[in-house]
């Protein structure tokens, strides 16, 4: 637990440090929050794989599964800001990773399995795939909010650490098509690997996860054939990525933590 306690502290002093940063109020210089951030996430790693250790399986439980998204994104967002300006990010992922690792480890319900590598690697996949693919929806976000000041003409201080508009536009479709390809690899493996994929308790996930594929699939073909950009391209990551929340997390909480099955 003190394991857990300390890596949401680094969590929420990384967050500090970048809003120091983008307010220029005295802000620490950019190797220390990224230490900090890295510290965060190794922390957090451990906690899973001390977990998993004690438990002689994968556990895959709501909030187990939220903290290990928490920590994708957080891992993500670590990696763009050391590679380039979107530390800003943190501002929002931070806080997240560190809420969902607070809920992870002081959840009593706990469900460690001993799963076969398929279904592991079914499993990771759609884990990456949900991290990266909000990662993209907040990228969406800050692009609207972006295109909004500059038409409004509000340049405050938080625009302008902001890569230009161009390059967040493109690392959004970066971030798309990776996830895309998860989300892809997600599915395929649960047809050959999951036998009850479309059994009645998983057919809502199913359903909603398709849907989600076939909106970002549509998203990156309208990028590619015509160009879509700007509020269009925000409004449809935006509801791709609402339909896989509810396929997955909606679909656990229902199940687990509402009519409390495993």
């Amino acid at each position: 637990m003190s394991i857990v306690l300390i890596a949401a502290a680094f969590y929420l002093l990384a967050g500090w440090l970048v809003v120091r940063r983008l307010l220029a109020v005295g802000g620490a210089r950019a190797g220390f929050w990224l230490l900090t951030a890295l510290s965060a996430v190794a922390l957090h790693a451990l906690t899973h794989v001390l977990a998993w250790r004690q438990e002689g399986g994968l556990d895959l439980h709501f909030f187990a599964a939220l903290s290990l998204v928490g920590l994708g994104m957080s891992a993500l967002t670590t990696l763009y800001a050391a590679g380039g300006r979107l530390g800003a990010l943190g501002v929002v992922v931070y806080p997240i990773a560190a809420a969902s690792l607070l809920a992870y480890g002081f959840a009593d319900s706990r469900v460690a399995r001993e799963l076969d590598w398929r279904l592991e690697l079914h499993a990771w996949l759609a884990l990456l795939a949900y991290a990266t693919l909000a990662i993209a929806a907040l990228l969406a976000i800050m692009l609207w909010l972006q295109e909004r000041a500059l038409r409004r003409h509000q340049f405050r201080g938080w625009t302008r650490v902001l890569p230009p508009l161009t390059e967040l536009e493109t690392l959004l479709f970066r971030s798309i098509g990776v996830g895309f390809v998860l989300l892809s690899a997600t599915l395929l493996t649960g047809v050959l690997f999951v036998h009850d994929f479309f059994a009645q308790r998983l057919m809502h996930k199913s359903v909603l996860s398709a849907l989600s594929w076939l909106v970002f699939g549509a998203l990156l073909l309208g990028r590619w054939r015509y160009g879509w950009r700007g509020t269009r391209a925000v409004r449809w990551t935006l509801t791709a990525m609402a339909l896989l929340v509810l396929a997955f997390f909606g679909s656990k909480f229902v199940l687990e933590l509402l009519l409390g099955r495993a």
